[in-house]
């Protein structure tokens, strides 16, 4: 394995610690790795080295090159000199990527705390997004960083249907950052279709990073650490994985419902569809006046399961789709 350490700013202590792996040779059919961008917490105020590489390592165990990102902090932290920082190095890798044999559209991001709050950006708002990004306990708000940050964005607000597909971890008793800012991103992912995996563990203190004796573990329920092996499995589900023949592609289709597909199908949701006059006019006569709509209409149902529920014929299912099917998207409401 072959590591560097490379000076993006002097002034601001800003660097990018690669780890990288070998490929061919007894490396029978690997070419390329994926890789992660690990971006460890402290508030803004520091770069935890608890949160660097003990985590860096897992992920170089399971066959990733690794990254880390030691960000703009303390005096130089106003927004947005950490986002630059996240896409001068993102811009790097992706740069190097046949260099450094890296698959450049399988690149994750990994954020602790204050760096889950970078990685939560990058997911959301920058110009070189990750195609992952797994935020442990993030601090959403940035509340705990407000002074130093000086106007950190909304995060929130910037989830949109471009945001990569999470994965996000915390513990109901972080006694630091509030349990509500991972429920209140995983309520803004729902909102906008972006497919998530959550693990909200029972009891855990703020900053455990990995949760091995590795970083010095204090008190937390057993399953907290399982969210390293939790994550690759997930990762390999996004980005692929190692097969006998070496990487192998994605094997799980981050397609939640039809809404963005080019026509109108069974599988849109029922309140997405309920913006067309066209589909609100024809669904009442479809119920032969057994539910109303949109009254009936949810974020999540989509108008296929409804139907299965209502026990319509498999004939009035076909005619429903076919109608919809001919109803341009173009004719929904302002």
């Amino acid at each position: 394995m072959k590591s560097e350490v490379i000076v993006l700013s002097e002034e601001r202590k800003v660097s990018l610690t690669c780890y990288l792996q070998p490929v061919g040779g007894e490396f029978t059919g690997i070419c390329e790795r994926p890789a992660v961008l690990v971006i460890p917490g402290g508030g803004y105020r520091y770069c935890s080295d608890r949160e660097a590489d003990p985590v860096a390592l897992a992920y170089l165990k399971a066959g990733y090159h690794a990254f880390i990102l030691r960000y703009s902090c303390g005096v130089h932290a106003a927004w947005p000199t950490p986002l630059n920082d996240y896409e001068q190095a993102m811009s790097l890798i992706r740069e190097k990527a046949g260099e450094w044999h890296v698959v450049k559209d399988r690149i994750a991001v990994i954020g602790f705390s204050a760096g889950g709050h970078l990685a939560a950006c990058a997911a959301t708002m920058s110009k070189n997004r990750p195609n992952a990004a797994i935020l442990g306990y993030p601090d959403i708000s940035g509340a705990f960083a407000w002074d130093l940050l000086k106007d950190p964005p909304d995060i929130l607000a910037a989830v949109d249907g471009k945001t990569c597909p999470c994965f996000i971890f915390a513990s109901r008793t972080d006694n630091l950052v509030p349990i509500r800012n991972s429920v209140d991103m995983i309520d803004a992912l729902t909102k906008h279709d972006v497919a998530f995996e959550s693990h909200i563990y029972s009891n855990a203190p703020h900053g455990l990073s990995t949760g091995d004796p590795s970083v010095g573990v204090r008190e937390m329920c057993r399953r907290y650490p399982n969210w390293v092996a939790d994550s690759l499995t997930w990762l390999e589900d996004v980005l692929g994985g190692f097969g006998p023949e070496g990487l192998t592609e994605p094997n799980f289709g981050f397609r939640i419902n039809g809404n963005r597909d080019e026509t109108l199908n069974l599988d849109c949701t029922m309140d997405y569809l309920a913006q067309f006059p066209a589909v609100r006019a024809m669904l009442p006569e479809c119920f032969e006046g057994q539910y109303r709509y949109p009254e009936a209409a949810g974020s999540v149902i989509t108008l296929g399961s409804f139907l299965r529920f209502a026990r319509l014929s498999e004939e009035a299912v076909r005619d429903i789709e076919t109608r919809l099917r001919a109803i341009p998207k173009s004719d929904k409401e302002a």
